[in-house]
Parts: C-alpha cells; structure tokens; sequence
C-alpha cells in the first residue's frame, strides 16, 4: 500500500469513527448519524455537526435533531450494554466465590454457566438490542 493510499484509508476509517487520526477524546461520543443525500450519497457525521455531499454540494446539518433525544437514545443503548456487563458479572463473581470457599471442584458449573450465557441469555439480549435499533426514530433533515 503507498503511503497515500494508506492515509486515505485512514482518514476514510477516521471519519467513520468520529475523530482525526492519533486523538484521544475521553469524552463521551455519540453515535455516527447516517446521512443519506437526495443524489445517492451516504455520509456518517457525530451529531450537531455539517456534512457536505460530495456528490451534488449540498450540506446537511445533524443540529436539525434534537439532543435530548439523540442523546435518550444513546442512554438507552448504553444501558443495554450496562445490564449484560453486571449480568456477566453477578454470575460470574458468585461461581468464583463459591471456587475459593468449596475448592476448585465448583468450577465444573463453569460450562453450564457459560452454556446458559451463550444460549440463552445472549441471544435473547441481541434480539432486544436489535429490536430497539430497528424501532429508533428516523428524522427528515433538510438542507441548508
């Protein structure tokens, strides 16, 4: 790969993820909100800033959605990921416990537990995850 090709890749990668290449933001980001154009183009833009397409020219400005419902939607999506770290967590911390108390024997639950997270609950969250996603509002921007 030449060098120039190697940073456009990177900047292709760098606008899709929200942030110039080598910066840090410890700050919560949101999501990418998905541009489409009327001419065909797509761009991915963190909420309240300008796109231009670079098809047609024209700008669209994700300020036109209101942050305090880009920023629900967020929570929301940060809560699902929340619950299943402290499920992962309340099952996992009680079956160690338990390894320290009763002698290493106890870990032959360990597959079963894992059995129960990888068929039943995780699966179950995924549908919940992509429902959610699937029902989110859709908004109407319009160009500046």
């Amino acid at each position: 790969m030449t060098g120039k090709a190697r940073s456009s890749a990177t900047a292709r990668r760098s606008a899709l993820f929200g942030r110039l290449p080598g910066t840090y933001n410890a700050g919560m980001r949101g999501a990418q909100i998905t541009v489409r154009c009327d001419c065909g183009g797509i761009g991915y833009v963190p909420h309240g800033e300008r796109w231009k397409c670079a098809t047609c020219g024209r700008t669209w400005n994700t300020a036109q959605i209101p942050a305090d419902e880009y920023w629900g939607i967020m929570r929301d999506m940060r809560r699902l990921r929340i619950k299943v770290i402290a499920t992962a967590l309340g099952l996992v911390v009680p079956v160690l416990a338990l390894a320290l108390i009763a002698g290493l024997r106890i870990l032959i639950l360990l597959p079963v537990l894992m059995s129960f997270w990888f068929l039943f609950y995780m699966p179950r969250w995924r549908r919940q995850v992509r429902e959610r996603a699937r029902n989110l509002r859709r908004w109407k921007l319009h160009p500046e």
